[in-house]
């Protein structure tokens, strides 16, 4: 089991991300024969509802992480929320799911949203290196 700081969490709903206030986070490779891996957000009161909703339903959920350095790229994982606390002022929420590795090049992911928007040539070059430093956020395609 490895286990690694989480910098930022998103909860990735249809063309919308949710940005989730860390306090803490964690989130554990658990290295065992289903590739399973435990993020837990350790964040804000005034989300216990949103995750309560998903909890109750037990729907899955795409959760973009950042993890140990805030210049990596994000890494998606398709989750189920396993497990909700709640304390005087935050919440523990841990989800349990797998790496979408299809969705956890950050690079192409970015390429393709470029092309889509039209952009080639030197133009597409240009702002790839940009976008490639400055690392915003991108909306997930379904498989």
């Amino acid at each position: 089991m490895k286990t690694f700081k989480l910098i930022s969490l998103d909860i990735v709903e249809n063309d919308n991300s949710v940005e989730v206030p860390l306090e803490d986070g964690l989130i554990l490779n658990k290295e065992d024969e289903h590739s399973t891996w435990l993020i837990e957000a350790y964040t804000d009161l005034s989300k216990y509802d949103y995750f309560k909703k998903i909890y109750e339903t037990g729907r899955e959920i795409i959760v973009e992480a950042v993890i140990t350095k805030k210049d990596n790229a994000p890494a998606y994982f398709q989750t189920r929320i396993s497990s909700l606390q709640k304390f005087e002022q935050h919440i523990s929420v841990l989800f349990q799911g797998v790496l979408r590795r299809n969705k956890s090049d950050y690079s192409e992911l970015l390429l393709d949203n470029l092309i889509q928007k039209g952009l080639q040539g030197e133009a597409l070059l240009n702002e790839f290196k940009e976008k490639m430093k400055s690392k915003p956020k991108l909306k997930v395609k379904d498989s």
